[in-house]
């Protein structure tokens, strides 16, 4: 009777050994499946990585590219608009330009009045003095 229990219990002890191996070996074989998979997924990331490093690169060259284009145009585009559009003037700019102008004018009345003053005692004193001259017929 005891080698009976003894042999059944070695049996259900064999078989579960047995289970708890084959299990062992499934988990063990999933184990190695999924670092190959990990590893993969490290090894592809790692690329993708540099990868999108250099377009990251790349894109920040060309960024600053484009904003020293923009900074240039920009400025062209004030020195332009400064020159191109109309600003009104001041009060003052106007008054002063006026005043400047109603001087000059003044001035050249007065020069023309007394040149011309001149010219007329000149020719008065001629067109006399021709007359004058001119032999009676």
């Amino acid at each position: 009777v005891c080698e009976s229990d003894f042999a059944t219990n070695l049996a259900k002890e064999e078989q579960e050994e047995a289970d708890a191996q084959d299990e062992y070996d499934k988990i063990t074989q999933e184990n190695k499946i999924s670092k190959t998979n990990m590893e993969q997924d490290v090894k592809y990331k790692t690329k993708e990585s540099k990868s999108l490093d250099k377009t990251v690169a790349e894109l920040s060259s060309d960024r600053e590219t484009e904003n020293t284009e923009l900074t240039a145009v920009l400025e062209y585009y004030a020195k332009i608009k400064e020159r191109c559009i109309a600003k009104p003037e001041t009060y003052e700019e106007r008054k002063r330009r006026r005043d400047a102008e109603i001087a000059g004018l003044k001035e050249a009345l007065n020069v023309l009045e007394s040149e011309t003053a001149l010219v007329q005692r000149g020719r008065r004193g001629a067109l006399r003095g021709a007359a004058a001259m001119q032999p009676m017929m």
